[in-house]
């Protein structure tokens, strides 16, 4: 596929990954209809298959997702409607369509017992109402018939305040010193790369299931420092356990995705979590 010849529907447009989607299809050339809540509820059958079938994309990229861990254990429907309902209504108007789906999974599929990186093939088993979503969002979309690519992500971080970057920065504006787990660990990955990776995913022709995550692993306290150093931001950062948090949500303890096999599939190195969070870090300087 050529980017610039496509037709894309893409869902979630003004959340922080699917404003990275956005910014870099209107700079292929990309002819893009962009939706978010106020616009289309997803988990709407009718007004979702109405939607794509009247713009008749080439490409379907859904961004939209509930991504509040602790409150989808509140609010269970809220979550299922977005994060199940959706992706089965927007793969049922892809197949319908002829157009290829591009779905967005989590690390939290997985319980976290599991001694080296993730892949594609290892059983998923969540602890939580979220990773359950998640999880039968997955389903639904491969159960479709459409031609599709999920792929899933761990500890997205860009612009929005929907993630981890955004929240120390506010605590680090109020606190001289942070309590942060040192016990969780998985990827810190950003949406940029998300973005250009999954494009290219697709214009290479791969489908199927596939992991994206940056390089490396670290817990939230190691990524704290560095994002702290890179801001120059000097906090005393103090560790922690998750179990101290009393937080809602279980959330598996060691949930980091192995990237190879995209990796592999593309010839390409998918730069560091580290040297992201700084890519990142200087945009904000920017700004």
């Amino acid at each position: 596929m050529i980017l610039s010849a496509m037709r894309v529907f893409l869902t979630g447009s003004k959340g922080q990954l699917g404003a990275a989607f956005l910014a870099r299809l209107e700079r292929t050339g990309a002819d893009c209809a962009a939706y978010d809540i106020d616009t289309l509820d997803i988990a709407d059958a009718a007004k979702t298959a109405e939607a794509v079938s009247a713009f008749k994309p080439s490409l379907i990229i859904n961004c939209a997702a509930y991504t509040v861990v602790d409150k989808a254990e509140t609010a269970p429907q809220d979550a299922f409607r977005a994060n199940v309902l959706g992706p089965q209504n927007l793969a049922a108007a892809a197949k319908s369509c002829g157009a290829t789906i591009v779905h967005f999974g989590t690390d939290y599929v997985f319980d976290g017992a599991k001694a080296a990186p993730y892949i594609e093939t290892d059983p998923a088993n969540p602890l939580n109402n979220y990773g359950r979503g998640k999880l039968l969002g997955e389903e639904a979309v491969r159960e479709s018939g459409a031609r599709h690519l999920i792929l899933r992500l761990s500890w997205v971080f860009g612009r929005g305040s929907q993630n981890f970057m955004f929240k120390l920065r506010q605590w680090a504006e109020k606190q001289s010193e942070l309590k942060i787990s040192d016990d969780e660990i998985s990827v810190p990955t950003y949406t940029e790369d998300i973005a250009e990776i999954t494009l290219k995913a697709v214009d290479s022709g791969i489908f199927g299931l596939r992991h994206l995550a940056s390089g490396g692993f670290c817990s939230r306290y190691e990524w704290a420092e560095k994002a702290l150093a890179a801001m120059n931001m000097k906090r005393t950062l103090i560790p922690a356990k998750t179990a101290d948090f009393n937080l809602p949500a279980k959330r598996p303890l060691f949930s980091a995705m192995s990237n190879a096999a995209i990796s592999r599939e593309l010839g390409i190195e998918i730069q560091h979590w580290s040297l992201a969070v700084e890519k990142f870090t200087r945009t904000l300087r920017q700004t």
